[in-house]
């Protein structure tokens, strides 16, 4: 669903962008429990789960840039969490621990996404928040980067 509601934010208009903002985190939400309650959970989900998330939320960004409601160094900031899990998949494939890595949602990442959500939220509704906000997502993308990587020790060691 997150990927559709996405291109609500070609309509500019605020309630409308909102609605497909909270939308997106309660698809993410129920999708989440529904696989863990029914142990659905499946590496092809594991990876087009955050996939979606990251779709929306760039997707937004770009639009809130074009429209000059978001600086290029705020988005830069929101993306940098992403960075960091590209960096971690590279590493994957070139360390050989691709096929053996056993992805799941981690903590960071978690609450990288919730802040994403409630900041996109915030410049929607055209409320401007202090510098430092953006910071926070530069400490948790490095966060979520220490956390792949100890997760990824516990994988090697345990197999």
């Amino acid at each position: 669903m997150r990927a559709p509601l996405a291109f609500l934010f070609l309509i500019d208009n605020t309630a409308v962008r909102v609605v497909a903002i909270i939308l997106a985190m309660l698809t993410d939400s129920v999708d989440g429990y529904f696989a863990r309650k029914y142990q659905g959970t499946t590496r092809f989900g594991a990876i087009l789960d955050p996939a979606m998330d990251k779709f929306f939320v760039f997707f937004a960004l770009i639009v809130l840039v074009l429209e000059q409601k978001l600086a290029p160094w705020q988005a830069g900031t929101m993306v940098s969490r992403d960075i960091a899990l590209c960096s971690f998949g590279i590493y994957l494939v070139f360390s050989g621990y691709w096929q053996s890595y056993q992805f799941r949602a981690i903590k960071w990442g978690k609450i990288s996404t919730a802040l994403q959500f409630f900041v996109l939220i915030a410049h929607t509704m055209q409320v401007n928040l202090p510098w430092y906000t953006y910071l926070l997502f530069v400490l948790f993308g490095t966060l979520a980067f220490i956390e792949l990587f100890h997760t990824q020790k516990s994988t090697v060691s345990s197999t």
